[in-house]
């Protein structure tokens, strides 16, 4: 993406469709009259007068227990500096935003107006009865440590200076694996600190409070290596400073063990990371250029156990690692403030978390075959679902341990299960998706590339490197379109109705000609169809041309469908095709099965729409648990509509008993756990969350997704199309842009699948 759209897009997405990224959203009941005199006069006055008489009664009658400040006066906003209060909003909104989709806390962002230390404590000391905790942000040092231990020292609950101890912590639980990896004691290694900021200061009083030597660590600023004999040092420079005669980086990096860099990008030569030890451990921090590019150094050595901050590399040190299941802990047991005894819990959860078997839905997510603890991933994934459910209780359970907790937990397998049903609502699944789209990006046609809509998607699809778009259409119309997106890379444009493309048109109706020859076509209809956009982009993708097709927007599902279905055809073994649409709902990822394309298909069709949806989902790295629906329950009608539903069960349990099945069943019982369990004890459902619904006809399945979708806002993904030898996905007419790209990235998935199963079967 150029650096002029990049600024397009990123103003576009904080302007449009609302200003900013976050908003407030009652929790409550408002819609009668009776409703808002208990939320505001006269009913508010009963919870007022109980925490009149018990202040902690706080907790329970308002949102304080789920609130937290993100705090910062503008003064050191990463690779921006001193930009001020004003400035520094969008990037305070964003950090709102990580707590909220990664920890489910809710968050108000705070910009003060003072660089005076004083007026900035007095002033979040001021409004912390608002809040459950305080997470400081973007604050320059030395004013950043002062701050933050005298609101640690003068209130009663959590403060952290992020920039600080995000890092620390993270980075503690990759160095604490890497020295496992390398054979080394934390004890005996040499560290150096490329850096003297508030995160590099935290980074390693943190190492120290888990081993490391003072005599042992070297730190360096931007005027070398900080001595003991240099004048004018700050406190902290002070503590880390070094009775060593030796003066460079270069020297401090001769046969160090570890390199920790906090500062800036390209200081470190390949000459250095050869005079460090034995297995030398580098983390270069510096974002979004490490101290020495990752490629780089694993060239120099081989030995090495590298980290940057950096995504597209492996061991990412990031602090969404951290913070949100600090802060989740911390005000679960309303603790009095994040103390060492807490850090250090959450270093070692984090350390421990990578050496455990990975999810299979990681693994696909990040496009590995097995990701296990090694070189390459000494530190858990950023889209780890296991994060939440363990992060929050470590520290939990040491703030408890430590006595800093106001409240303990009785139940820590309940409080378990509570922190992965806060998540239900988290759509983490469309960022796996597309991370695992760009892993491999694959050749998509946009059948109708001259509709503004569908080109925004593909030019997004293009700059994230979730594929590679051919855009399908009216040459002059697509150029002008993308003239006013500034969408100015060359990417390729077929007219199908051009003379430019005859002699491919003329192929691919010869090849659909022989075919289709005995189902009544000839070779001047096949001529004919082959000027068509979506007959076209058909055997575009059968003939090998593209790896995967998308349509749909501006046409009628059936007259999309028709041309691939004569094309492309379906994948071996299977009946009928169908289709399933991912909803992104409160309770989790919910399939919708058949909602295109079956009519009203018989017992053995519902089977085989079944086996299709669970083999999808598990593409999705998901396991299932199917509900076949029906209006009836387990054999309480005889009706032929039941009975099909109930028939289409006895076939699964037979071809598929490994399958977690079962039904027929009504959509509340499938949804609802303690109904299911109280009523049906029996069912192989029990005590399980379904996350698959299986409609008995199109008029059901489709009506369902999309009262879902627009009554509750719920977020689809689809209609995905299931049995296709070849990846095709057809949307549904007027497709959002963002559905479209959720698309495209299914589309790449689907190919790379079906790529897979190619080479696995030669």
């Amino acid at each position: 993406m150029s650096k002029q759209s990049r600024r397009r897009e990123a103003l576009l997405y904080h302007a449009k469709p609302k200003p900013g990224k976050i908003m407030v959203v009652p929790t409550k009941k408002y819609a009668t009259q009776r409703d808002l005199s208990l939320a505001y006069s006269p009913g508010v006055a009963e919870p007022c007068l109980e925490i009149e008489k018990e202040v902690n009664n706080v907790y329970k009658y308002t949102n304080k227990g789920n609130l937290v400040a993100v705090v910062t006066n503008g003064t050191a906003v990463l690779g921006l500096g001193n930009i001020g209060p004003e400035a520094s909003k969008p990037v305070m909104e964003g950090k709102a935003l990580l707590f909220k989709i990664f920890a489910d806390i809710d968050v108000f962002d705070i910009e003060i107006g003072t660089q005076n230390v004083n007026e900035f404590i007095e002033t979040v000391k001021n409004i912390a009865p608002t809040f459950g905790g305080i997470n400081l942000e973007d604050i320059k040092a030395p004013e950043a440590f002062e701050i933050e231990k005298r609101l640690i020292e003068e209130l009663d609950i959590p403060v952290m200076h992020d920039d600080q101890h995000g890092t620390a912590i993270i980075s503690a639980a990759a160095l604490i694996n890497a020295l496992d990896i390398a054979k080394k004691k934390i004890k005996n290694v040499s560290i150096v600190i490329s850096g003297a900021g508030a995160a590099a200061v935290s980074c390693t009083r943190l190492y120290k409070a888990f081993g490391a030597k003072s005599e042992n660590i070297v730190m360096v600023d931007s005027k070398g290596v900080i001595r003991k004999d240099r004048e004018f040092l700050t406190d902290e420079k002070t503590e880390f400073a070094t009775s060593r005669d030796i003066v460079t980086l270069e020297e401090a990096m001769i046969n160090a063990d570890v390199f920790i860099g906090l500062s800036i990008a390209n200081i470190v030569s390949p000459e250095m990371i050869k005079s460090m030890g034995k297995n030398p451990i580098v983390f270069a921090l510096a974002n979004p250029d490490p101290e020495i590019e990752y490629n780089l150094a694993i060239k120099t050595r081989k030995d090495i156990i590298m980290a940057t901050g950096r995504s597209d590399h492996p061991n990412q040190v990031n602090n969404v690692l951290g913070f949100p299941y600090i802060f989740r802990g911390a005000l679960d047991v309303r603790a009095t403030k994040i103390n060492e005894e807490m850090k250090k819990a959450a270093v070692l959860a984090l350390a421990k978390l990578a050496k455990e078997p990975v999810p299979e839905q990681v693994n696909i997510a990040y496009g590995e075959t097995k990701l296990i603890f090694g070189r390459d991933y000494i530190i858990p994934k950023p889209f780890d679902p296991r994060l939440i459910g363990t992060i929050p209780i470590a520290v939990a359970k040491a703030a408890v341990e430590s006595g800093v907790a106001n409240e303990s937990i009785l139940d820590w397998k309940k409080y378990e299960d509570e922190l992965f049903e806060r998540m239900g609502s988290d759509n983490k699944i469309i960022r796996l998706l597309i991370n695992r789209a760009k892993i491999n990006p694959k050749r998509i046609v946009f059948a109708e590339a001259d509709q503004l809509d569908v080109l925004k998607a593909a030019q997004i699809v293009y700059e994230e490197g979730i594929g590679i778009p051919i855009l399908l259409g009216r040459r002059d119309t697509i150029l002008e379109l993308m003239r006013q997106l500034e969408f100015d890379t060359d990417v390729e444009i077929i007219d199908p109705k051009s003379d430019e493309h005859a002699e491919k048109r003329n192929y691919y109706a010869e090849k659909y000609w022989k075919n289709r020859r005995r189902k009544g076509v000839t070779l001047y209809s096949a001529q004919k169809l082959m000027r068509e956009r979506n007959y076209f982009a058909a055997m575009m993708v059968n003939e090998g041309d593209v790896d995967a097709m998308i349509s749909g927007y501006s046409r009628a599902y059936p007259t999309v469908i028709r041309p691939v279905m004569e094309t492309i055809g379906k994948f071996e073994g299977v009946s009928k095709m169908a289709t399933t649409n991912l909803m992104l709902t409160k309770r989790g990822p919910l399939f919708i099965s058949d909602t295109s394309i079956n009519i009203d298909p018989t017992a053995k069709e519902l089977a085989n729409i079944a086996q299709m949806t669970n083999y999808t989902m598990k593409m999705f790295g998901i396991k299932p648990v199917i509900a076949m629906i029906s209006y009836a329950n387990f054999g309480s009608s005889k009706h032929p509509q039941a009975s099909k539903v109930r028939e289409a069960v006895k076939i699964l349990h037979r071809i598929s008993p490994d399958t977690i099945v079962d039904g027929e069943i009504q959509t509340d019982f499938a949804l609802n756990p303690e109904m299911l369990q109280k009523n049906f004890p029996f069912s192989k459902l029990a005590g399980k969350k379904v996350n698959a619904l299986i409609f008995p006809n199109l008029d059901s399945a489709n009506s369902n997704y999309k009262l879902l979708k627009e009554l509750n806002n719920v977020e689809s993904i689809g209609p995905i199309m299931l049995g296709m030898r070849k990846p095709v996905h057809i949307l549904q007419l007027g497709a959002s842009v963002e559905e479209m790209v959720n698309m495209a990235a299914v589309a790449v998935i689907d190919a790379q699948q079906k790529e897979k199963y190619k080479k696995s079967n030669k």
